[in-house]
C-alpha cells in the first residue's frame, strides 16, 4: 500500500481536534448520553441504555487525560454515578457487553481518579457478566435467555468484554474471573477463525453437550463472508488477550487476522462494512472497523519482534491517516460525533438486520478513533 503514514504533527492536530469536539459535545451529553448512532450525522440524546453508552464516557476520560480539564472529570463522574445506578437496578444488562459499558466508564474512573464508585460498579458488572458463562461449551453466551438453543452462542465482539474480568481478578484478588475469561478466549479463538483467517461473527454450540455446531453471521453480509467490524474485534481482541495471557498462539492469530484485514481493504484504506465488497462498490463503509483495528495494531506492536512491530505500526499509521483525511469530523456544525462513515448494521438478503446507523457516526467508532489518536500520541495506559 502506498498510502503515507500519519506524521507526528498531523496526529497532534487530530488529537487536539478530537478533544475539543468532546469538550463541545459534553455540554449536551452529561446527564444524558448520545444514542448509539447518529441521524443525519447528529446524535439524539438517550438514557443510559443499550450496549454503547460507555464509549461516550470513555471519550470524556480520553479528553480529560489530554486536557486535564476539571469540567470533563466532573461530567465523567456524573456518568459513573449513572452506571452504578444502572448495574444496581439491572437496567438493560441482560447481555454480554459489560466490558464495553464498564471498562471505558468505571474502570477508567478507578484507574484515573481512584473512584471507589467506579470500582464498585465495575465489579458488579463483572459479576453480572459471570452469570452468562456456559460450562457446556466454555463460553459467555452473548444474548437471549440463558441456555436457549436459538441463542446458545458466542460472538467475536465479546473478546473486548474479557478485559473487564481480568481487571476484576486484579481488583478483588479472586482468580475465577480471569479463569472464565481465559476459557472463553480459548473457545472463541478455536471456533470463530476460518482456515483463510477470516472470522465468523457468531458461533453456535449444542446446549446439551457443549459441542460446536456452526458459525453464522448476524451483522455480516452472509454466513461465509467476513464482517469488517467482526474481523477488527478479532484483531484487537487477540492483542488484548495476549496482553493479559502472553500466549504465543495469540501473536500468531493476531498476525493472520490483521493480514487478512489489510489485504482486503479498498485502495483508500477505509473498509466497506463487509469484506465481500471492494473498490467500486456502492455499499457503505464502516470507518469504525478501521479505528478498532488501528488500536489493536498499536497495542500488539508493544509485544511483537522489532520488524513485525514496525510493519504493523506503519500500517496502523496509514489507516489512521486515511481516517483523519476521509472520515474525521472537522467542526461541531458538521456533526456532534468524531468519525463519519460508520455503519451500525446493514441489511442483506442473508442476514436479519434492519438498516441502522448506515453512513453515520456511531459511538464506538468515535471512541476507538480517539483511542487510536491517543495511542499514536503517547504510551497510553489502557482502560481495558
Amino acid at each position: 500500500m502506498t498510502y503515507p503514514e500519519i506524521t507526528e504533527n498531523e496526529t497532534a492536530k487530530a488529537y487536539e481536534k478530537a478533544a475539543q469536539l468532546v469538550i463541545h459535545n459534553v455540554k449536551e451529553f452529561t446527564e444524558v448520553f448520545p444514542d448509539s448512532s447518529s441521524v443525519n450525522q447528529f446524535y439524539k440524546p438517550s438514557e443510559n441504555v443499550e450496549w454503547t453508552t460507555g464509549f461516550w464516557t470513555g471519550e470524556i476520560w480520553l479528553a480529560y487525560e489530554q486536557t486535564k480539564d476539571e469540567q470533563l472529570r466532573k461530567a465523567a463522574e456524573i456518568e459513573v454515578d449513572s452506571f452504578l445506578d444502572r448495574i444496581i437496578k439491572k437496567i438493560d444488562v441482560n447481555h454480554h457487553d459489560m466490558g464495553f459499558l464498564y471498562s471505558l466508564s468505571c474502570v477508567a474512573a478507578y484507574k484515573l481518579t481512584g473512584s471507589e464508585k467506579g470500582k464498585k460498579a465495575a465489579v458488579m458488572a463483572a459479576d453480572n457478566l459471570m452469570e452468562r458463562f456456559q460450562e457446556k461449551g466454555q463460553f459467555f453466551q452473548a444474548w437471549g435467555q440463558l441456555g436457549a438453543k436459538d441463542n446458545y452462542r458466542l460472538i467475536i465482539d465479546c473478546l473486548l468484554n474479557m478485559p473487564l474480568l481480568f481487571w476484576a481478578s486484579e481488583a478483588t484478588g479472586n482468580p475465577v474471573y480471569k479463569e472464565k475469561a481465559e476459557a472463553h478466549i480459548k473457545t472463541a479463538m478455536k471456533y470463530v477463525i476460518r482456515p483463510d483467517h477470516s472470522t465468523y461473527h457468531t458461533y453456535f454450540f449444542d446446549p446439551e453437550t457443549g459441542e460446536p455446531v456452526k458459525g453464522v453471521t448476524h451483522q455480516g453480509y452472509r454466513d461465509g463472508s467476513a464482517w469488517a467490524r467482526g474481523q477488527a474485534w478479532g484483531i484487537y481482541g487477540s492483542a488484548l488477550s495476549y496482553r493479559r495471557l502472553r500466549d504465543p498462539e495469540y501473536l500468531d492469530i493476531f498476525c493472520k487476522l490483521t493480514d487478512y484485514f489489510l489485504e482486503h481493504l479498498p485502495s483508500d484504506l477505509v473498509p466497506y462494512w463487509d469484506f465481500d465488497f471492494d473498490d467500486g462498490s456502492t455499499e457503505p463503509r464502516d470507518s469504525s472497523a478501521s479505528a478498532i483495528a488501528v488500536c489493536g495494531m498499536l497495542e500488539m506492536a508493544k509485544y511483537l519482534p522489532e520488524e513485525k512491530a514496525q510493519y504493523y505500526s506503519s500500517m496502523a499509521k496509514r489507516l489512521l491517516l486515511a481516517l483523519v483525511n476521509r472520515c474525521a469530523v472537522q467542526s461541531p456544525e458538521e456533526s456532534n460525533g468524531l468519525l463519519l462513515h460508520g455503519t451500525y448494521a446493514k441489511s442483506s438478503p442473508y442476514n436479519t438486520c434492519p438498516n441502522l446507523g448506515v453512513d453515520e457516526c456511531n459511538t464506538w467508532g468515535d471512541y476507538f478513533y480517539f483511542e487510536a489518536l491517543t495511542r499514536a500520541t503517547k504510551d497510553w495506559n489502557p482502560y481495558w
